[in-house]
């Protein structure tokens, strides 16, 4: 049976204001998406959860994003290309200075809020982010949504393309992700979630919003940090997963 990866988005936090339990979350995960400062996250927050990281064998993911710090990266922003490469080259530089003083690496890249949305259908944005993560290290894997502009254009650079699926968040029948201003948008249920992890795990399925089962073939499954009860959900799911018979680790 294929493998999956659980990642979720960590260091989450700005100085003394702390959005995610970065430490248990550690314990349950496979991969970290660690904040790299333009939508989340400092130069202290980043060391901490690299370190943390490190001693527990959780690969580090460098999580991109628009610079939106008062947005926290979920607004549409217009970055001309050139711009938007140095910024995502800048943060995984960034993020690998910490990884490295850990004993690790970054070891793959992964856009978020509406940078990830972004890059799933525009073609101009996703090759910047594409030649950022070229101008960081031409062998960082990439990780986004199955069919998107992104990993389309990562695969064609010769970069790692890795899926990716989001056991909280509800899906359009094109396979594509809600949007968060919509009603039902977030899954909230505990039992839904845990449900869908385990079908888009094993049978690389799930309902879409509208209750049409679609195709979500995933290498990766996401599980937000910032909800609540995020902890004891992640252990739910990860627990459930290893009674079904799935295997859990990482991808990079």
């Amino acid at each position: 049976m294929t493998p999956i990866d659980l990642n979720a988005d960590l260091g989450e936090g700005f100085g003394r204001w702390r959005l995610t339990d970065d430490e248990r979350l550690l314990s349950v995960v496979t991969s970290a998406n660690v904040a790299c400062g333009f939508h989340a996250g400092d130069a202290v927050t980043m060391r901490r959860v690299c370190e943390q990281a490190a001693a527990r064998g959780v690969r580090i993911g460098a999580q991109v994003s628009y610079r939106d710090l008062a947005g926290f990266g979920r607004r549409p922003m217009e970055v001309p290309s050139a711009e938007l490469t140095a910024e995502v080259a800048y943060q995984i530089g960034a993020l690998e200075i910490f990884a490295r003083a850990a004993g690790a690496r970054v070891s793959y890249v992964k856009p978020h809020g509406a940078l990830y949305n972004r890059v799933v259908h525009d073609e101009v944005q996703a090759a910047a982010v594409v030649d950022g993560v070229l101008l960081a290290d031409a062998d960082l894997p990439v990780l986004g949504l199955p069919g998107s502009r992104l990993l389309e254009l990562a695969a064609k650079a010769g970069l790692p393309a890795v899926t990716e699926a989001f056991a909280d968040r509800a899906y359009t029948d094109r396979g594509t992700l809600v949007p968060r201003d919509l009603e039902g948008a977030v899954v909230t249920d505990p039992d839904t979630v845990v449900a869908r992890s385990v079908s888009m795990a094993r049978h690389g399925e799930v309902d879409a919003h509208s209750g049409a089962r679609i195709r979500v073939r995933a290498r990766s499954l996401c599980l937000h940090g910032d909800t609540p009860g995020a902890v004891d959900l992640a252990r739910r799911v990860r627990e459930q997963l290893r009674r079904s018979g799935v295997r859990v680790e990482a991808f990079a």
